[in-house]
């Protein structure tokens, strides 16, 4: 456990050095991974670390360091490396750290922290992942090789405080369990994958749901073919479906705004996606990954409805760039052990619509079922989308064979606006969550 007292004497001796403002990040943490492949351990990590992050203010100068050394002589270093640092810096009129008034942290237990993870010794992690790649090959027969299967895990602290009076603290931890096996049938070899991941152990999925899964994602690929170029609907599985919650939250991100660098500066207010579309930023939702009691500014948590049926409401912000924009944090800070804080997203999700992924399906002449995207063709500035994809090809509301070595194509503005159906299976495996979602129309680029 840290000291939470050395984050407020780091403070005061950093205001007593001549900052008018100092802001402090203590984290500690133990990481743990098992890798198994062909049933043998490939790799074994466990590891620990411990930090302390100083950032000061000299009126309008900003410096920060950081050190893993928490004694005296360390912290000593610490507070003159980020004075001096400050003291050369050009003068930035944004710069500053939230007002007393915005302060605070969500009360409660957030269950960010289970205690089951760190029972489970090294050897019982190590089994876990090898019954979860034996569950893969035992499958189908069809399943001759495997890029591994593995268990992760961490658990740690964060402490944070600031000279204007914050101090707060939460632990977290977190495990997960995946494998990614591969198959081979003819002169056809693909891959695919599955996982499972909570912060406490009792909600993982067995080894042998998962390993099963991750099969069955593996051989529905064997003997893939190529489309003819074409316009048609696209249906995202829910794990697709997620990037794009991640390119709309490239572009409502403050940085991104303030910049003028996204296709949504300056439309908040305005109608941009369909009515379908409500995307939702909340970081008080207990137990999940994008989940804190405040944010790394000492903002306090809270839900942030982005976009609402459709209309651009909000903006996240943390304390700077909602400056830059004459309007206030939205709770949205992250930063590492140090230096200026960025914009993050709790838990960034598509609200679930009320149609099961098999109906939508069903309703589906003839498209394309989006399994896996491959690259990273999108340009938040003007909005052009256009990426590699693999999937199933669907005819008359079934799958008729699977597809690879094709592009899909179009615009955010446009997918956001065409985006005619959601589903019901909403399921947060990480901070993005997002159901399966049709898009009406896209190029299909393939022979």
């Amino acid at each position: 456990m840290i000291d939470s007292g050395l984050a407020t004497e780091i403070i005061r001796l950093a205001l007593e050095g001549g900052a008018s403002d100092a802001e402090c990040t203590l984290a500690e943490g133990e990481e743990f991974s098992a890798v198994v492949r062909m049933r043998s351990l490939e790799k074994l990590k466990d590891a620990g670390s411990r930090a302390a992050g100083l950032r000061v203010l000299l009126q309008k100068r900003v410096g920060s360091s950081y050190t893993s050394d928490l004694s005296a002589e360390g912290i000593r270093r610490l507070i003159e490396s980020a004075i001096e640092i400050a003291s050369i810096s050009t003068e930035d009129p944004h710069a500053g750290i939230p007002d007393p008034s915005e302060l605070g942290s969500v009360a409660g237990d957030l269950q960010l922290y289970s205690p089951d993870i760190s029972a489970i010794d090294t050897d019982a992690r190590i089994e876990l992942a090898r019954q979860t790649e034996e569950a893969a090959f035992s499958a189908d027969p069809r399943i001759t090789n495997s890029e591994g299967a593995s268990f992760d895990a961490y658990a740690g602290e964060r402490v944070f405080a600031n000279s204007r009076g914050f101090l707060g603290s939460y632990r977290v931890s977190s495990c997960s369990l995946s494998t990614t096996p591969v198959a081979r049938q003819d002169d056809s070899m693909e891959r695919d994958f599955w996982y499972s991941s909570s912060r406490r152990f009792g909600n993982l999925e067995t080894p042998t749901a998962i390993g099963r899964r991750a099969a069955e994602r593996t051989v529905r690929r064997l003997g893939a073919r190529k489309v003819a170029t074409q316009k048609v609907p696209v249906v995202f599985d829910s794990v697709t479906a997620r990037s794009l919650v991640g390119n709309i939250f490239d572009a409502v991100q403050g940085d991104a705004i303030y910049r003028g660098a996204s296709f949504l500066a300056g439309k908040l207010g305005e109608r941009i996606a369909s009515e379908n579309v409500t995307v939702i930023d909340d970081a008080t939702l207990p137990g999940l990954f994008g989940t804190s009691p405040f944010d790394d500014e000492g903002v306090p948590s809270r839900r942030t409805v982005v976009i609402d049926r459709g209309v651009l409401s909000s903006y996240l912000l943390n304390s700077y760039t909602a400056r830059k924009l004459g309007l206030r944090t939205t709770g949205n800070a992250s930063r590492g052990i140090t230096g200026n804080t960025g914009v993050g997203h709790g838990n960034l999700y598509l609200e679930k619509g009320a149609r099961a992924p098999e109906e939508i399906i069903r309703g589906i002449r003839q498209g394309l079922y989006v399994t896996e995207l491959i690259g990273s063709g999108v340009n938040i500035v003007t909005g052009d989308y256009s990426r590699g994809a693999a999937g199933l090809w669907i005819e008359n509301g079934e799958f008729a064979y699977p597809v690879s070595e094709i592009t899909i194509a179009s615009t955010l503005q446009q997918m956001l606006e065409e985006t005619e159906s959601i589903g019901s299976d909403l399921e947060f495996r990480g901070s993005i969550a997002a159901p399966t979602l049709v898009i009406r129309e896209m190029t299909v680029g393939g022979q």
